[in-house]
C-alpha cells in the first residue's frame, strides 16, 4: 500500500525556466537560431490572466430587455481569446523580454498584448512562439519533429 503523507504535496514554488529554439528567422550574428526562454507559469497565473480576458453581461433580447429562463436572469460571457493568449505569451517569455521598454518604444507600442503581433510579426513566427509557449504551460501538447512524422508516412 502506498504511503499517504502528504508531504508529497507540500513543496516550494519555484521558477522553471524552459529554453526552445525561436523562429528561424530570429538568427544572432553567427547564423543560429536564437533560443526563446520561457517562464512556466502557475496555473493560478494563467487563471489570472485568462479571467482578465472574460467578461460576463446579463443576455438581453434585441430591445434591451434581460432575458430569463425559469425565473432566473440569463447570463452571457464574452472572452477575448486571442488576447488572453498573447497577454500568457508576453508574462511568459523571458528572452525576448516583451515588457522590456525599448523594445516597446522601437515597436511604438503601448500595449503589452500587442508585442507578440509586432516583434512575430510573419504568421510563421507567430506560430511559433504561441506552440512553444502554450507547449511550455501544459497548455498543448508537443509537436511531434518533422523526421519523426516523415518517418511515420514512410
Amino acid at each position: 500500500m502506498a504511503n499517504k503523507n502528504l508531504k508529497y504535496f507540500m513543496r516550494e514554488a519555484k521558477d522553471e525556466i524552459v529554453t526552445v529554439p525561436g523562429p528561424e528567422t530570429f538568427k544572432d550574428e553567427d547564423g543560429n537560431v536564437l533560443d526563446l526562454e520561457i517562464r512556466v507559469l502557475s496555473q493560478s497565473e494563467i487563471q489570472r490572466i485568462n479571467n482578465n480576458y472574460r467578461k460576463r453581461s446579463i443576455a438581453t433580447d434585441k430591445k434591451g430587455n434581460p432575458l430569463a429562463y425559469g425565473g432566473e436572469v440569463l447570463w452571457k460571457t464574452e472572452k477575448d481569446t486571442g488576447k488572453a493568449t498573447r497577454h500568457l505569451i508576453v508574462e511568459a517569455l523571458q528572452f525576448p523580454d516583451l515588457k522590456d521598454k525599448g523594445l516597446m518604444e522601437f515597436y511604438h507600442c503601448v500595449d503589452v498584448t500587442e508585442m507578440p503581433l509586432l516583434v512575430f510579426s510573419r504568421s510563421d513566427e507567430y506560430n511559433h512562439v504561441t506552440r512553444a509557449v502554450l507547449t511550455a504551460l501544459g497548455m498543448m501538447d508537443a509537436q511531434p519533429d518533422s523526421e519523426v512524422v516523415d518517418e511515420a508516412k514512410n
